[in-house]
């Protein structure tokens, strides 16, 4: 597609032999981040993807920032490439945000959004707060690397409730936390590096939203009540006047040792199927 070189996997046959194509979708998190999901949907043809200019997905259009309208593009793109018609399409996170960006704009693509835990941070009350933190988090990153950044941000997600005045001020000892606190000088990671701003801080089309003709679902896991993602789930299922759907686990509920970290898949997949 033009700029880049998108790159997807296939699970199962196309085209699908009963239901639709389930999509599943992250960012910064590329499809490898799926894949204890994706083997409870063996029935299903699961396909996943590598967002523009992560993981193999590579770009040659200069930019090195994410754009939800950018990638709501190339998720358009990759539905008219299947050709089986409009998907089910499960978002996590920055996904969930891609997600919402693509049914604003092509509502006929999917059937079904399941959107969980979108980052929204600017229909949050304490958005000015969040934001200070995420340019604090960006900031550390630059000045001392990877661990230091990350250290903040998992003292900004663990967070119950508002954020408070002055979050930060007295910065998380990474070693506290088991991560490495010497800087290996690298400053391209999607999260730290403000390359994903523009996800986390897209003000969603709510008329677009609130029109669409196929099913929306906000979802958010059980063990994230009263974090920063599942305040930003309830903010939007506000404003859209529909319920949250609750699903087990956390944030990376899905996930079944990817990336060091584990959730409750089965039981997630379960709900997954169910809501579907």
């Amino acid at each position: 597609m033009p700029g880049a070189s998108i790159v997807y996997d296939v699970r199962g046959p196309l085209p699908p032999e009963s239901a639709p194509v389930l999509l599943m979708v992250g960012q910064p998190m590329t499809g490898d981040g799926f894949a204890t999901l994706a083997s409870f949907f063996p029935d299903r043809t699961v396909v996943t993807y590598d967002p523009r200019g992560l993981g193999r997905s590579t770009r040659h259009d200069g930019g090195t920032t994410h754009e939800p309208g950018q990638q709501a593009a190339d998720l358009h793109a990759l539905v008219t490439e299947l050709g089986s018609g409009p998907v089910d399409l499960f978002g996590s996170s920055g996904g969930a945000i891609t997600g919402l960006a693509l049914v604003a704009a092509h509502p006929h693509d999917v059937r079904t959004l399941v959107a969980h835990e979108p980052p929204l941070v600017r229909l949050l009350p304490d958005a000015d707060r969040v934001l200070a933190a995420s340019r604090l988090m960006e900031r550390t990153y630059q000045e001392r690397g990877w661990g230091a950044a990350m250290a903040l941000f998992v003292a900004m997600t663990s967070h119950p409730g508002e954020l408070p005045e002055g979050f930060g001020s007295e910065p998380p000892d990474p070693a506290a936390l088991g991560l490495p606190t010497a800087d290996d000088g690298s400053r391209d990671d999607p999260l730290f590096s403000g390359a994903s701003s523009a996800v986390t801080e897209l003000e969603p089309d709510l008329e677009a939203l609130r029109a669409v003709p196929m099913r929306l679902v906000l979802a958010a896991g059980v063990e994230s009540h009263g974090l920063m993602t599942w305040r930003s789930t309830v903010a939007l299922a506000e404003a859209l006047d529909i319920e949250v759907t609750q699903f087990p686990s956390h944030h990376g509920g899905f996930l079944g040792g990817e990336f060091g970290q584990q959730g409750d898949p089965e039981a997630f997949a379960a709900r997954l199927r169910e809501v579907l």
